[in-house]
């Protein structure tokens, strides 16, 4: 990892260590990232030798899902869905510049429903619905569908009982198997009281309780064999030894670790740059001086525990939430805001298309 940090090119001012974009490069992905304290979509891409970062204004985006060609995006109130259409991105300018671009092509308006992770399972998405205490689904009749809520919660009720935060879907076929709250209580906020290490890890199917007296953990992931887990009030990244219940710590790092995603041996971890709030206060990783916690995205090497890469926000950025790779795509475009490329993009069924063709 090179010493040497150039400034990127961005409107919120960011560093970047130079092994970064060659990584990126070299695994052919780009990286996806929220940020719903800034109300931004964070497309990070390498150009070269140089790491572009992409912005694109959404209220307060949170999880992050892929399926195929299709994003879905948690918002404030709503899920967007994103399609990619690789024909649009064959008119952004200059030609050839771009491998994907994704055009809004559905919103679902959820409410405030403080939705945190989201994730496919085959073609129908779940969101965790952190305010109700469930993992729910959608259709066009209703706000959402509660599907599951941990056994400890009495009631579905608006009242954030256990800050249940975290999704991983896994098995053939795809359904919701872990999950991630602060707290096993059944009270409004009643997690906080002992957010320090009050967190658990969930198997849904079982209810069973594979890890407790974590500190605020997110973030569960199913990846080589193992389930990983971010232990964000220690600044930590491990993986579940389910003999003892306990998680096996690879890599610390300076920031509220949130946000997790894989490619090859390296692991995406987004870290936050959290303050003395009542949400955050009493935490291990606020003993950590406020100016040496990061908020950006670390790259780790799971081999040795070792940060091969950062980006670091220096300003206007100081709390992530998802971290997603785009595998084999390396300069996408998200557009949100009407423009010439939603109003002359269309997307027919193929014997509409068909048709079209012989006119």
């Amino acid at each position: 990892m090179s010493a040497d940090i150039p400034p990127a090119e961005s409107p919120l001012e960011s560093v970047f260590t130079t092994s970064l974009p060659d990584l990126l490069s070299q695994l052919g992905v780009s990286l996806l990232v929220t940020t719903y304290q800034a109300g931004k979509l964070v497309v990070l891409r390498a150009q070269g030798s140089k790491l572009n970062t992409h912005f694109r204004d959404l209220p307060a985006p949170m999880g992050l899902a892929v399926n195929g060609g299709r994003l879905a995006i948690g918002t404030k109130s709503a899920v967007w869905e994103f399609h990619n259409q690789p024909a649009a991105a064959a008119k952004i300018n200059p030609p050839g510049s771009h491998d994907a671009c994704y055009l809004p092509r559905a919103m679902h308006v959820t409410g405030d429903i403080r939705g945190h992770d989201i994730a496919w399972a085959g073609d129908e998405l779940w969101v965790v619905n952190t305010r109700f205490s469930c993992l729910c689904t959608l259709d066009r009749m209703h706000s959402f569908t509660p599907r599951w809520r941990p056994k400890f919660v009495s009631a579905l009720a608006p009242e954030d009982r256990c800050h249940l935060n975290g999704l991983c879907v896994a098995g053939d076929p795809a359904r919701p198997k872990y999950v991630t709250c602060l707290g096993a209580t059944d009270t409004a906020g009643g997690w906080r009281e002992n957010k320090r290490d009050g967190g658990l890890l969930l198997d849904v199917d079982t209810h069973e309780v594979l890890a407790a007296r974590l500190s605020m953990p997110h973030s569960p992931r199913l990846y080589d064999g193992k389930l990983w887990v971010l232990e964000s009030g220690v600044g930590g990244l491990g993986y579940l030894d389910p003999a003892r219940g306990q998680l096996v710590p690879v890599a610390t790092l300076p920031g509220f670790t949130r946000g997790l995603d894989f490619v090859g041996p390296f692991a995406f971890v987004g870290l936050s740059q959290v303050r003395e709030t009542a949400a955050f206060s009493g935490l291990p990783i606020t003993e950590l001086p406020v100016e040496k916690r990061a908020c950006g995205v670390w790259v780790v090497d799971l081999r040795s525990g070792q940060v091969v890469g950062f980006v670091r926000f220096e300003s206007g950025v100081q709390e992530i939430f998802a971290v997603h790779a785009l595998i084999g795509v390396r300069h996408p475009e998200l557009v949100v805001e009407s423009d010439a490329l939603i109003d002359n993009s269309f997307i027919l069924p193929d014997d509409a298309i068909r048709e079209v063709a012989k006119r």
